[in-house]
Parts: C-alpha cells; sequence; structure tokens
C-alpha cells in the first residue's frame, strides 16, 4: 500500500493510493496515518477495504509528511561507505545517531525556508524507516518486523551551523523546514529488498547524489538492532539512514551549496518523488 496525508499544513487527511494511481479517501476509516494503525493489524485492516469503495480526491491536493504524530525522527550519519569516503571520515564503529526536530518535519513538496544567516545550506537523500510497532532490544533478524514501511527524507543540513557552532549535529539539522518527508508511506510488504533501492537528487536539473541502499555501512536492521538497544523505538518514529555521495560539502573543488530559487528533487525506487523550492526566512 502507498499511504498518504494530504491537505492544507494541520489539516491532512488520511488517504491511500489505489492500483491505478488514484488518491482514496480513508478519513472514515482512520483518523490519521499514525500510531496503531502503523501496526500489522492496522496496516492488515486497511488492506482489506476495497479501494473502488473509497472517495476518490478530487484534483492535485498537497501532500504532508506521510506519517502523523512522528515521536522520534532520527538520523543516522555517515552510513553510506561512498559517502564517508568522499568527506574524509573513517567509517564509524557503531551507528552515528542524532536527532531532527520534529518542527523541521515539512511535506514532500514543500518550501525549504534557509534561516537567517545560512551559509552553507545542503541537500541529502534519505531512506526513511517508518516504525510500526514497539522494539526493544530486538535482533537484526527480527528487526524488519518492526517496521510498518519505507519512505523518502531530505535531511536538509546547515553545514556551518553542523560544524562550526559549539554543540552537536542537531543544531544544523533541525532548522525549520528541513525535514521533508514523504510522499508516501509504502508499507513493507511492497519493498523485496530495502537493501537496494537505486535513489538520486537534482538541484536545478543537474544529477548531484547517485547512490544505493546496498552500499550502506550499517544495515536498516543493523541500525534498528543497535537504537532498540539504546531505547524503545514506537510506532510513527522515523529513522533518516544517511545518505549517499554527492552533497554539496564534498563538491571538489569547492564546496556547492543551496540559494534561493533553487529547486531540489529527489527519487527512490519504489518511494516516489519529492520537489522543493528553496528560499530563505525574512
Amino acid at each position: 500500500m502507498k499511504l498518504v496525508r494530504y491537505g492544507d499544513i494541520g489539516a491532512e487527511k488520511p488517504g491511500m493510493f489505489d492500483a491505478s494511481g488514484t488518491l482514496r479517501d480513508l478519513s472514515a476509516h482512520v483518523d490519521d496515518i499514525a500510531g496503531d494503525v502503523l501496526s500489522d493489524a492496522g496496516l492488515e485492516r486497511l488492506r482489506q477495504l476495497d479501494p473502488a469503495s473509497l472517495p476518490a480526491v478530487d484534483g492535485t491536493p498537497r501532500m504532508g509528511a506521510c506519517v502523523g504524530g512522528i515521536g522520534k525522527f532520527m538520523c543516522i550519519g555517515l552510513n553510506y561507505a561512498d559517502h564517508a569516503e568522499e568527506t574524509g571520515n573513517p567509517f564509524p564503529d557503531h551507528p552515528v545517531l542524532f536527532m531532527k526536530a520534529n518542527s523541521a518535519i515539512i511535506g514532500p513538496d514543500d518550501t525549504v525556508s534557509m534561516p537567517r544567516g545560512s551559509t552553507s545550506t545542503d541537500w541529502e537523500i534519505e531512506l526513511g524507516v517508518v516504525i510500526g510497532k514497539a522494539a526493544k532490544y530486538v535482533s537484526k533478524e527480527d528487526a524488519l518486523d518492526h517496521v510498518a514501511g519505507y519512505c523518502i527524507c531530505n535531511d536538509v543540513s546547515e553545514r556551518h551551523f553542523q560544524n562550526n557552532l559549539t554543540g552537536t549535529w542537531t543544531k544544523g539539522k533541525s532548522c525549520d523546514t528541513f525535514g521533508p518527508t514523504g510522499p508516501w508511506l509504502v508499507t513493507r510488504d511492497e519493498v523485496e529488498d530495502v537493501q537496494n533501492l537505486s535513489m538520486w537528487l537534482d538541484v536545478n536539473g543537474k544529477r548531484m547524489q547517485t547512490g544505493n541502499t546496498s552500499t550502506m555501512i550499517f544495515t536498516v536492521a543493523e541500525i534498528i538492532e543497535h537504537l532498540s538497544g539504546l531505547m524503545t523505538l514506537h510506532p510513527g518514529d522515523v529513522i533518516s539512514t544517511g545518505t549517499p555521495p554527492g552533497v554539496g560539502m564534498g563538491m571538489k573543488p569547492a564546496p556547492v551549496y543551496l540559494k534561493k530559487g533553487d529547486v531540489m528533487e529527489l527519487w527512490i525506487e519504489g518511494l516516489g518523488q519529492q520537489r522543493q523550492t528553496v528560499t530563505e526566512d525574512a
């Protein structure tokens, strides 16, 4: 299933796309794509619905973040071998974890606004993992059973804030609008091999990132095993799992960063496409 949240900001409704690509409204059956809806039982109830019986949604409404009520937005750094190499960093011994503020979360095609004082705002296409069943001390062999599905995340990053302001990476990762998520939550049964998904990101039509989840240093299952040994993962938590090479910070001979008016387009195999125009805070 491809589950979505559509409509105006703060008033999104739950929906799903049927096999023909028609958006169908789920409001009569669930309040949101969140919480218990993400459990195996909740998703199975949605699978039993006849899409033709659901109201078709007219037009092309705005898509919100594909998950509502996100509890934790966790991000894994330096998790692609080829990205670690381009940044000159050694491979980590364990998954590098930082958090992105939930106030950064926006829809997949919403505007990304650079904060005041930004000089180095960068792009990062990432596979997002949405937890569907609480996970505590789970093994990597069982980890994917706790996943509701997958989506695209753009881990937008202000590199000066990230690397030069005293503190942690979170400062450069949590600015408002720095977490486009969606367009769809694709349930795990529709993703045959999460460790073999192609992806790309363009800026102004120029291909900047090309990668595949096969080059992850830590697999999705290994990430869940590690994180669940540190904290309980709850339904609706999102893990953004790292980015392949081609970020602006790694460009040679000099870094290249976003500017007002730039357009980012992102795609992951089977998970849809995002498009954001860049502006700046007044």
